[in-house]
């Protein structure tokens, strides 16, 4: 397969060539917006784990590797999206188009169950407290890791053999086809988000109600300041988790419906709806990093300092 196969087919409607150019020049602007927000959001997250001792623990561990899984697609996929929009095509050999959407899937299969074992961690954390140290605690929590890594692996195999990853004109990314395996799309949204998201939700509605239920209480103890303080921090994974849902449900659903009836669902797409449903979720990468800094006073501190060591060096070889 050569890089002729991925040129941009001309369209056939002469308003939709006059439009493509703000179009893409729009789409371009989106993602050099995405891109730096994603690298500098999610690199201040990480050096503030690493930096801070009182931020490291085994759940801001797996906070971390939902950094890692957003800086994935950051670095590799949407650099060559960017590209493909300069040139009005794709012009690179096939595998760099395989290895881009293998890495954006990578990415987000990562951050999908990186998100849900965060959920798992929370739960236990505050509503079996007692045994949360048996189950999260470093050595486990490593293994948590790996298990993420490894089902995320396991789950893009068949990408390989249905050839499902391919270039895109309307998006100008390799991705999944979602018409090339009907069975394997329908798989892949319930394996990689409706499951994971009901996951998710049953956690979390389990410690809505324990704090609906902490809330009534007249009196509370230390054990229930412990739990105040951690549903302080359970707001801000709360937040990235119904954002992140509210990103990606729009492109599974419509994988989902496509799956369900192809033949009336995939032609009666709307261009601008399909577009606007992936650029929602490329989008989704950028925010995790900067949601914690806004709404985590912890890693607001940290990022602070940070970005205030980066003046005094800047000053200082600016002395020199």
């Amino acid at each position: 397969m050569t890089s002729a196969d991925y040129k941009i087919q001309p369209y056939s409607n002469e308003t939709e060539i006059i439009s493509i150019r703000p179009v893409r020049a729009v789409l371009s602007v989106v993602l050099i917006v995405v891109i730096v927000l994603d690298v500098v959001g999610n690199v201040l997250l990480i050096l503030s784990v690493f930096r801070n001792s009182k931020l490291r623990n085994t759940g801001n561990f797996l906070v971390v590797n939902l950094s890692v899984s957003d800086l994935l697609i950051a670095v590799y996929h949407y650099p060559l999206t960017l590209r493909a929009m300069f040139f009005d095509g794709w012009t690179l050999a096939f595998h760099h188009c395989f290895a881009s959407g293998f890495i954006m899937a990578l990415s987000v299969v990562g951050a999908d169950f990186s998100i849900t074992v965060i959920a798992i961690n929370r739960y236990f954390y505050i509503c079996h407290s007692k045994i949360y140290s048996r189950i999260f605690n470093v050595k486990l929590t490593c293994c948590w890791l790996g298990l993420i890594w490894f089902f995320t692996f396991l789950a893009l195999i068949p990408h390989i053999f249905f050839n499902t990853l391919q270039y895109d004109p309307r998006i100008y990314s390799c991705t999944l086809a979602q018409t090339v395996s009907l069975e394997f799309t329908f798989a892949a949204v319930i394996i990689h988000f409706v499951f994971p998201i009901i996951i998710v939700v049953v956690c979390y509605l389990r410690i809505w109600s324990l704090a609906v239920a902490a809330k009534n209480r007249v009196s509370q103890g230390s054990k229930e300041k412990l739990r105040a303080h951690a549903l302080k921090h359970f707001f801000s994974i709360f937040v990235v988790f119904v954002i992140f849902a509210f990103c990606w449900g729009p492109m599974n659903f419509i994988g989902l419906a496509i799956a369900i009836s192809p033949n009336k669902v995939a032609p009666n797409i709307p261009f601008w709806l399909f577009c606007l449903s992936y650029y929602m979720a490329y989008f989704n990468s950028c925010l995790n990093g900067v949601l914690y800094g806004v709404l985590n006073q912890k890693f607001q501190k940290e990022y602070i300092k940070i970005f205030m060591s980066l003046c005094t060096v800047f000053c200082a070889h600016v002395k020199r």
